[in-house]
């Protein structure tokens, strides 16, 4: 099978993170028997570089046309590039927003895994950790309160902001569609999160869900506050397979999430629309202080790839052999510098790659 990939290496060390991904697909291609067609495209400061603008019309329709994209970091260092002394519509970060706009992203999954050998650097407390926790955030993307009518007014010489939170059950029943479908390629368990204690949006929210759980019979799904759901991410994170919220508690609780497991560094995330289509990318950023020094980190590109081959492109068994040789890097003692511990190998980026393409 072909598959054609947009790949957008993007700014600081994205060239390099992305090239090691795609070494990695590319052998998981050879063993699983598929073939990716890739083609590069530009976006955020390389984009202004060459075109004066972070995204171009053109680069979306590549976009659209691809089966995913899988993308490295966008942006630079706000104090010290060009790129930053543009108007904010054309700053490198504006082309990530519009492109999900464009491609109608509505879905944002984080992962949150904490690995074994990466225990240290969990900031919880090993009874509290027991034997690790693996959960997905599923946050609605493109809804809520960031979307909703806003304005700042005075009234009898008090200024008074208003911000306008709204959910129709049509962007809740497609999220929630998502969200048990992913729960079904893992342990088959959704935690939807809301406010319906206060909040009609969120009581429409759980209406919704509870609608669309009914043809989702292998599927359990229970309803938590967002107020003890932040707790529980730090009581029990164990309990939780797909969390299931919206646009602003989705923000909150992913973070949130991320930080239990100690280290960013290693955190995919995928955006996805009503199709198979996708958008993949690292949770961090473009880190241009240590671009082209051959130490990034590559392993959350190389996840976000698995990702990409999972839920856009249905190769689970391939993602399965990305995500088993990450682990047994990582068995094996090897290190990049931002998760590095001792007793263990410190590598450079190109190294890791190779030494996770060895293993599938």
């Amino acid at each position: 099978m072909n598959y054609k990939i947009a790949v957008i290496p993007g700014d600081g060390i994205g060239p390099e993170i992305v090239a090691q991904a795609r070494e990695v697909l590319d052998a998981a291609g050879k063993k699983f028997g598929f073939q990716l067609d890739y083609k590069e495209l530009l976006m955020g400061g390389a984009s202004i570089d060459v075109h004066g603008v972070p995204l171009t019309d053109e680069t979306i329709e590549a976009a659209r046309m691809s089966d995913a994209v899988l993308m490295g970091s966008i942006g630079g260092d706000a104090k010290t590039s060009p790129w930053y002394k543009l108007e904010p519509s054309k700053r490198p970060e504006a082309g990530l927003l519009k492109i999900r706009k464009s491609l109608n992203l509505f879905a944002n999954l984080r992962p949150a895994y904490l690995y074994e050998e990466l225990k240290a650097a969990c900031p919880l407390r090993d009874e509290i950790i027991g034997e690790g926790f693996d959960m997905m955030i599923m946050r609605e993307l493109t809804g809520g309160l960031y979307f909703g009518e806003r304005k700042t007014v005075e009234e009898n010489g008090v200024r008074k902001a208003i911000d306008t939170l709204t959910y129709d059950e049509n962007e809740i029943r497609r999220i929630a569609k998502r969200g048990f479908d992913i729960a079904r390629k893992r342990r088959k368990k959704v935690t939807s999160v809301d406010k319906a204690n206060v909040l009609d949006s969120s009581r429409l929210w759980r209406a919704v869900v509870e609608e669309v759980a009914k043809d989702y019979p292998d599927v359990e799904l229970s309803h938590m506050l967002v107020d003890n759901c932040a707790m529980q991410l730090v009581r029990d994170p164990a309990q939780f397979d797909v969390i299931l919220t919206e646009n602003m508690f989705g923000d909150i609780l992913s973070d949130e999430a991320s930080m239990v497991t100690g280290s960013i560094g290693m955190l995919s995330s995928a955006s996805l629309n009503e199709t198979k289509f996708g958008l993949y990318e690292p949770s961090h950023g473009s880190a241009p202080d240590i671009a082209g020094k051959d130490i990034a980190n590559p392993i959350a590109t190389i996840l976000s790839a698995a990702m990409m081959l999972r839920f856009s492109l249905d190769l689970d068994e391939a993602a399965d052999a990305i995500e088993q040789a990450v682990k047994q890097v990582l068995k094996n003692g090897y290190r990049t510098g931002d998760i590095m511990s001792e007793g263990c190998t410190q590598v450079g980026c190109r190294e890791m790659g190779r030494l996770i393409k060895e293993r599938i």
